[in-house]
Order: structure tokens, then C-alpha cells, then sequence
């Protein structure tokens, strides 16, 4: 068969000594730079198909390695490609810390065509050894989109990390507080200068990031409504505003209880501002700021709520679990599911449902009786 040229940057074929073909192509690589990929057939169509198919992958600008590239190398290049440019920097935080504490040092010396069922596995008992089931399970998931990735990218075939389970982990018993409690804890809160923001966390369910993005322009006390659309993050070194978690703004309608306190709150800031003069800070327009104007960092807000919970001798929990209390509350009250679901900011009715709400013993005391009391009048009918 007469040789057949191919245009330039396109590669070329030939046949070996063996009878067999051999084609070359120079293809991207996932760091960036081009090498020289060798495929080879039976024949100079099964050669030229392969070829062709190098060809494609280059012209998309899809990288081929020339060899399979190694854990350690591809999930770094995974997190800044696809990571960083489409997730929140707090998820790209927590992915970083998997892939650098556990990933690599577990597995990152196999390369992604070799590894395998019990690489996995053994990566997670590891992991689960060293830390915790729901770390284990983290770094599962971690895994899991990394592979995929590669997966897309038709590096590998299949995605063996989808092949092993992750582990299994106890759900953390979790007991909000009740209404008496709440009561307490916001009246032994009442002189702290965060406590409009703990009114907030109880009663509309706000994440801790949430409270302490809003803005003034976010809430119209004449109307008696509070739109969230940003929340204060910590990544690291970095104090920054985003977007709420699902990306969406809601606007809820303020209780009475919240109006007061917010009005007490701009009072209490505008004497601040007149205090500080220059000093003040100007960036942004928060509800809740420090003395000079600037953000509060929100691992302070949760120190100062678990400190009056603690002051007021109260079952220590965390801030975000009066985020439970108030679901939990709220349907107490005979609200409807789904409008829970957009007070609280929910993208899905079952985390609604399934994580955020508790029952009190009250409420199954109150079920209770109504059997006890159903079972009674169908036995006085019977006799």
C-alpha cells in the first residue's frame, strides 16, 4: 500500500519492521506543555483511526498524557482547572486540605490507569484509622469528583472510587434547645452587642455567614422584610463577601420580635460611627460590624454565643444548631414544609426534612396522647 502523508501538525505513519504501523502526534499535556504520543495498529486504517483520534483530542484542546499521569500530578492540576474557576473558595479550601493531608500521601504515587479497588479501600481504612469515618468519607467524595474528571476527559475508563463505598457514619445526636431554653439564652443575651444577630440565628434560621453579610439596604424594617443575598466567609487569610450557599437570594418576612432589635442595632452602630470619625471603616454598609465599621469575623460570633449559652448554664451547642431549633420550631408551629424550606434557604425539601428538623419530647408526648385518646373512644364504642 502506497504511504499516505498526512497535513502538517497532524502526525505521521509508517510501517515497522514487525509489519506492524506506528503513528506520532505531538499532544497537550495536563501541565500544560506538548509531547509525542505513539499509537500503533495492525493497519495503516487501524493506525490512522487511532491518529485521527489523537488529532481530535489536540484540535479540542483536551490533554492526551503521553504516559497515565500519577495521583499526585493530576489532582493538583483537577483543583486549579476544575475546582477553582466553578466552586466557592470554601469548597476549593476543603478540597485542597483532603488532597494535600490524605489523597496524596495515601495514594498519590499510583497513576490513574493503574489504580484500583483496594488502593481505594485501603486509602479509606487508612484515613478512617488516622482521623475519622466522616473525614474518610470526605476524602471519598474528594476522590470520587477527581476521578470523574479524568473520567470526562476520557483519560481513564472507569471511575473506581464509584466502585468502593464510603464509609459509614453515625449521624451526631443532636438536641436543640427548647423553647424555655431559647428564651433564657436570648434574655442572658439581651446586654451582649452581638445580640440581634442571635435573635436572628433563633428565629429566621440564618447560617452564621448569612447574619453577618447583611447589609442595611438587605432590610426594610417599614415593611417588615429581610433579603439575603451575600454572607461574610473566612477562608484562610481571607475575609471576603460571596454569595449564599446555593447561589440564590430569599427574602423573609421579619417577625415582630427582630424589629426592635435591628432598630436598637442602627442606633447603636451610627454612635459608633460618630465615635470612631475617621477611624471608621467604609467599606461596605454591614448590619454587624466592630467599633471602627469593620466585619465581624465569624468565628467571633459563634465564641461569644457559646460563651452566654455557657454563662447562662445551658446544653452547649453550637451556633449553627439554633438553625435546627428554629426548623424544629417552625414546624411546631404548623408550618408547611416548603415554607420552612425557603425561610432556611434550602435548594432541596429533604435536607429539610431529613437534617434540620426534631422532635421535641412534648411533640411525641402530644402524639402520643392523641392515640391514647383515639384508641379510648374506639373502645368505648366497642363495648
Amino acid at each position: 500500500m502506497a504511504r499516505k502523508r498526512n497535513p502538517n501538525g497532524a502526525g505521521s505513519i509508517w510501517q515497522r519492521k514487525d509489519g506492524r504501523y506506528e503513528a506520532r502526534v505531538y499532544v497537550p499535556q495536563p501541565d500544560g506543555t506538548r509531547k509525542r504520543k505513539t499509537v500503533y495498529g495492525a493497519t495503516w486504517e487501524e493506525c490512522d483511526t487511532k491518529r485521527q483520534e489523537l488529532v481530535r483530542r489536540d484540535r479540542q484542546g483536551i490533554p492526551t498524557p503521553t504516559r497515565s499521569a500519577k495521583l499526585s500530578e493530576w489532582l493538583p492540576y483537577w483543583l486549579e482547572e476544575y475546582v477553582k474557576p466553578e466552586r466557592k473558595k470554601t469548597t476549593y479550601a476543603k478540597y485542597e486540605t483532603h488532597v494535600r493531608l490524605y489523597l496524596t500521601p495515601q495514594i498519590g504515587v499510583k497513576r490513574l490507569e493503574t489504580l484500583g479497588v483496594a488502593d481505594v479501600r485501603r486509602m479509606l481504612t487508612a484515613v478512617q484509622r488516622q482521623v475519622s469515618a466522616p473525614t474518610a468519607k470526605e476524602s471519598h467524595r474528594v476522590l470520587r469528583s477527581a476521578l470523574a474528571a479524568a473520567c470526562r476527559e476520557e483519560l481513564i475508563n472507569r471511575n473506581v472510587a464509584q466502585l468502593v463505598p464510603a464509609p459509614r457514619v453515625q449521624p451526631r445526636e443532636l438536641k436543640p434547645w427548647t423553647v424555655d431554653e431559647t428564651a433564657t439564652f436570648l434574655e442572658a443575651a439581651r446586654k451582649d452587642p452581638l445580640y440581634t444577630a442571635f435573635v436572628l440565628a433563633v428565629s429566621l434560621g440564618l447560617r452564621r455567614g448569612e447574619i453577618l453579610g447583611l447589609r442595611w439596604c438587605d432590610i426594610d424594617l417599614d415593611r417588615r422584610t429581610l433579603s439575603v443575598r451575600t454572607q461574610l466567609q473566612r477562608v484562610q487569610k481571607e475575609l471576603y463577601t460571596d454569595s449564599t450557599k446555593n447561589r440564590r437570594s430569599r427574602t423573609i418576612p421579619l417577625p415582630l420580635m427582630c424589629v426592635a432589635p435591628l432598630r436598637w442595632q442602627r442606633l447603636r452602630q451610627e454612635a459608633q460611627r460618630r465615635a470612631a470619625g475617621d477611624d471608621w471603616s467604609s467599606n461596605g454598609d454591614h448590619v454587624f460590624t466592630t467599633r471602627t465599621g469593620r466585619p465581624i469575623e465569624p468565628r467571633n460570633l459563634s465564641r461569644s454565643f457559646e460563651r452566654i449559652g455557657q454563662a447562662a448554664g445551658l446544653p452547649r451547642i453550637r451556633l449553627h444548631d439554633a438553625r435546627h431549633g428554629c426548623a424544629s420550631l417552625l414546624f411546631a408551629a404548623g408550618v408547611q414544609p416548603r415554607v420552612v424550606m425557603e425561610i432556611l434557604g434550602h435548594s432541596q425539601i429533604a435536607v429539610t426534612m431529613n437534617v434540620y428538623t426534631h422532635v421535641s419530647e412534648d411533640s411525641r408526648r402530644e402524639a402520643v396522647g392523641h392515640m391514647d385518646r383515639l384508641l379510648r373512644r374506639r373502645r368505648v364504642r366497642l363495648e
